[in-house]
Order: C-alpha cells, then sequence, then structure tokens
C-alpha cells in the first residue's frame, strides 16, 4: 500500500531525460508537487494518464504546482517516450527502483513474467513536503482518479 497522507514524502534524486539529477527537495518551499508514478513507457494506460495530465498542465502550473512522471523505464526510453506524446514536464528515471521502494508502489510482479515495475499511483506533495493526497490503483490497467488529484491540489 502506498504511504499515507499526513506523512513526510521521501526525497529522491532521479534523472530527467535531459539527464540532469531532480530531487523533491529543489521544489519545496517553493511548488506543490504532483507526482505520477506509471509502469512503463509506451503503454496505453501509461499514455493515457501521462496525456491527461500534460492537457491539463497549466491548470496545475496556475495553482503551483509541478508535474513529475517516474517509472523504472530507462532515460532514454523515457526521453522517447516524452518526445513521441510531446510531454511538457519532467520524466524521472527509477531504474534502481528505490524511489518506487521508498513510496511503497513497487510491483513485484507484473505482466509476461516481468518484475519490479513501479504501481500506477499519484502523489500530491504540498509546499511543506508533506503528502496531502495519496493513490494506489487497484491493479495496472486503472487510472488514477484525476478528479481527486483536482480536488487536492485546489485544497492547497
Amino acid at each position: 500500500m502506498a504511504i499515507a497522507v499526513g506523512q513526510q514524502a521521501p526525497d529522491f534524486k532521479l534523472f530527467n531525460t535531459e539527464k540532469k539529477e531532480v530531487s523533491l527537495s529543489d521544489f519545496k518551499g517553493n511548488h506543490n508537487v504532483i507526482i505520477h508514478f506509471f509502469p512503463q513507457a509506451f503503454t496505453g494506460v501509461c499514455t493515457t494518464q501521462l496525456c491527461t495530465m500534460r492537457d491539463n498542465l497549466s491548470y496545475y502550473t496556475g495553482l503551483g504546482c509541478v508535474v513529475l512522471g517516474i517509472s523504472v523505464d530507462s532515460l532514454f526510453t523515457l526521453a522517447e517516450f516524452k518526445a513521441k506524446q510531446n510531454y511538457n514536464f519532467d520524466l524521472l528515471s527509477d531504474f534502481n527502483k528505490e524511489t518506487s521502494a521508498a513510496y511503497d508502489v513497487l510491483l513485484e510482479n507484473f505482466a509476461f513474467g516481468m518484475r519490479g515495475v513501479s504501481k500506477r499511483a499519484a502523489f500530491v506533495i504540498n509546499k511543506e513536503g508533506v503528502i496531502v493526497y495519496s493513490e494506489e490503483t487497484p491493479n495496472p490497467g486503472v487510472l488514477p482518479d484525476f478528479e481527486a488529484i483536482k480536488a487536492a491540489v485546489e485544497k492547497l
């Protein structure tokens, strides 16, 4: 089960598709953060999840939020995915699976014998680094509740 509302969000340092290190603490005090964990780039539900955020990014940035997508894909795979889908926010590679484990969203058994991908999950973290919304979907084929994410952001 994903880490709960009210907890301090675990900090992380991951590389984005531009090969720059991004840390959650980079945003502390300045921005609220929405994190979308997703199992694999180029898959249907993951594409829908991130395209939904892409298409609504101006709404979230207007409310002082930064959006981050995290998966265990390599940063090279994520760079191709980002370019193909015109994502306008950072995709971060958790290739070593440490961040997914820290947020308790590491899926041990996925599909076709694949092991160790990120579960589909969403977190809203306030400027103080506290989780104000936490969701782990019941299975990878289910999208996060975008209306609940929006409601959580509007309360910040």
